[in-house]
């Protein structure tokens, strides 16, 4: 017994360390391949295919310097999110094949590498211990840097989108060309005739136009532009007042040619005010504009005559209140888009609506959209306040498209051909009088459908472009301030860039959250909650109606203060004590409610967490235990 004992030690020893070996070949053999599987359910760690096609393609190499001040001072919650910032780099580097250079720094204080990072233009932030603490990252190549001063975990959930946007933006050669067209004045050169009988000199250009040349190389486009320069790739329209179908057709050929265009069109520009033609007395209207014949091709329309009422996001309130003048928040904006989930709030004045729906082949995104209680209103008070403004209001309890972005292949608005210009002949005999007669052009073949996936974003708008609806311009010691009112130019801006470059941007997306909180814990806190502001309310409503009466005793006390004292009757002697009683039953409830919520609450997260923690170790036991009794079964005579 004692040697057959010894064998079988033996053998097994001999079992074990050679399945140690086998093991530890296997991982060195292996090594070089990597698998990874994202079982989370927004995929979190995974890297979306506009990701992937632009890191793919990268001609050179692109530095990003990661800037992460470490120590015991950090809050841990900033140390986890440094930590996923860092996985996410070296995600980046892992599919780009090494193209993508990841240099990390420990920025401490009077460092070398605390000065690296102010020259990045990185920004330190105060910790509650009052030391300085930096988390940035600086992405160049070659001689072009675009850096992202400060990461926060707020703005986590558009990281990738933010570090793709800034790899795509270096390693384009030069500044995209974006062609402005407008019939007001955004780049300040010229006031309209009833605005220049008012005004002297020129006007400054809207910040907007400041801003984007900054990024960009703009070129305007006049509004009866035949034909739209092959350099521009994106065609920013703002009020496209009075636009011909000349003018529409070059738009049309543009966006067959791989153009893509971002439109704001009104149908009540409250700062585009224009000549009422029809009142002799010199009256103003405000100005009108549409895509009308591209939006109809497009599947889609705008009600020239109606403005949008809104009174969830209307402004004001009481005397004041203004329904057609919107603060669009929160719901009212996309949070998985990344231009309108952290534009914060949008000004959205006296503008419209769309109607209809896709043509096929497109497909719709809605940016931004009204809540159900919102009424299409006439243009006639569109600016009134307070009761006159509500008067007769009928919700819609449907929401309403504001702002909306349609991708795929569109087909012309022109099946025919280029329509043909009204004033075409009036044209040709002006110029034979000026001696200026030109070479007719050789036509352009006509297209009539896109070669690639187009895109086109359209906002029901004009205003909140403008510089009093977007900004307030401050004089500070003779420098010209600039302070954003709202998240309205920062709309236009990410839209801008978003389409000038790489197109893999357009379709990327908001990743998901990190934190996954136990929504069935807190369902059954809401609900408990409900039940408890029930009781509450209930509570209250028996003791202001129990004072009442009271008081009224109270006062007729008061009255027959010289006849004697007065005494309660048996009937309020009962209505006093039942409240007491009911008072002290519903406080002895409230604080079972309590109790059995807590109880609830832990038992659930207890539950929760065995599952999330012991699942995967319990499945492994039991796939193992039955390929034992199977084996034993095999082996047993």
């Amino acid at each position: 017994m004692q040697k057959k004992g010894l064998e079988t030690f033996l053998y097994s020893t001999a079992g074990v360390v050679a399945l140690a070996l086998i093991l530890i070949a296997v991982n060195y053999i292996m090594s070089p391949v990597s698998a990874r599987i994202d079982l989370t359910e927004g995929k979190v760690f995974t890297l979306s295919e506009g990701t992937r096609a632009i890191l793919t393609k990268l001609d050179s190499p692109v530095k990003i310097r990661f800037y992460y001040t470490q120590g015991e001072a950090t809050p841990v919650a900033l140390r986890t999110f440094a930590q996923r910032v860092e996985d996410l780099l070296g995600e980046f580097r892992s599919v780009s094949g090494g193209k993508v250079i990841v240099e990390k720094y420990n920025p401490q204080p009077d460092s070398d590498a605390e000065e690296s990072a102010t020259l990045d233009g990185i920004e330190g932030q105060m910790l509650n211990t009052g030391e300085k603490f930096y988390l940035g990252l600086a992405i160049s190549q070659l001689d072009d840097k675009v850096a992202i001063p400060v990461l926060t975990p707020e703005r986590e959930r558009l990281l990738e989108y933010d570090l793709t946007r800034a790899v795509a933006r270096v390693s384009t050669v030069k500044k995209p060309v974006i062609g402005v067209m407008s019939a007001v004045p955004v780049f300040g050169r010229g006031l309209s005739p009833l605005a220049m009988q008012e005004q002297k000199g020129l006007t400054e250009p809207w910040v907007l136009i400041s801003e984007l040349k900054r990024d960009f190389e703009l070129k305007e486009v006049a509004m009866t532009a035949e034909k739209i320069d092959a350099d521009v790739k994106v065609l920013l329209v703002v009020h496209p007042r009075e636009i011909t179908d000349i003018t529409q057709y070059a738009i049309d050929q543009f966006m067959m040619r791989g153009g893509k265009v971002i439109a704001f069109v009104d149908p009540f520009m409250y700062f585009d005010q224009q000549r009422d033609m029809q009142n002799p007395l010199g009256g103003t209207q405000a100005g009108q504009s549409s895509l009308h014949t591209l939006m109809k091709s497009w599947g889609f329309e705008m009600d020239m005559s109606k403005v949008l009422a809104d009174l969830t996001y209307g402004s004001g309130e009481g005397p004041r209140l203004l329904p057609t003048l919107l603060n669009l928040t929160g719901g009212a904006l996309n949070a998985d888009d990344p231009v309108t989930s952290q534009v914060g709030t949008l000004l959205y004045a006296f503008g419209g609506y769309f109607k209809g729906k896709p043509a096929e082949g497109l497909n719709m995104t809605v940016l931004a959209k009204s809540s159900p209680n919102n009424m299409p209103v006439d243009l006639i008070i569109a600016t009134l306040t307070g009761e006159p403004s509500t008067k007769g209001f009928e919700p819609t309890n449907t929401e309403q498209p504001l702002a909306i972005r349609l991708t795929g292949k569109f087909k012309s608005a022109y099946p025919d051909g280029k329509p043909k210009d009204p004033y075409a002949e009036l044209k040709k005999e002006g110029e034979a009088k000026d001696g200026e007669a030109k070479k007719p052009e050789a036509a352009e073949p006509h297209l009539k459908e896109s070669k690639e996936e187009g895109t086109v974003v359209l906002v029901a708008d004009a205003d909140m472009l403008t510089d009093n609806a977007a900004v307030d311009i401050q004089d500070v010691f003779g420098q010209r301030v600039i302070v954003p009112r709202n998240g309205n130019l920062n709309l236009a801006q990410s839209l801008v860039e978003q389409l000038a470059s790489d197109k893999n941007l357009i379709n990327l997306r908001s990743r998901a959250a990190f934190t996954r909180p136990l929504t069935v814990v807190r369902e059954m806190e809401s609900k408990a909650q409900e039940a408890y502001l029930g009781k509450i309310k209930e509570l209250e409503d028996d003791l202001m109606e129990t004072q009442k009466k009271l008081e009224d005793i109270q006062k007729r006390r008061g009255e027959a203060r010289d006849t004697g004292p007065i005494v309660l009757s048996p009937e309020q002697q009962v209505e006093v004590d039942n409240f007491r009683k009911r008072s002290t039953e519903t406080k002895r409830d409230l604080k079972e409610l309590r109790r059995n919520l807590r109880q609830d609450a832990e038992s659930l997260q207890f539950w929760t967490k065995v599952v999330n923690i012991g699942a995967i170790p319990l499945l492994v036991i039991l796939i193992g235990a039955g390929l034992a009794l199977a084996r034993k079964r095999q082996v047993r005579p």
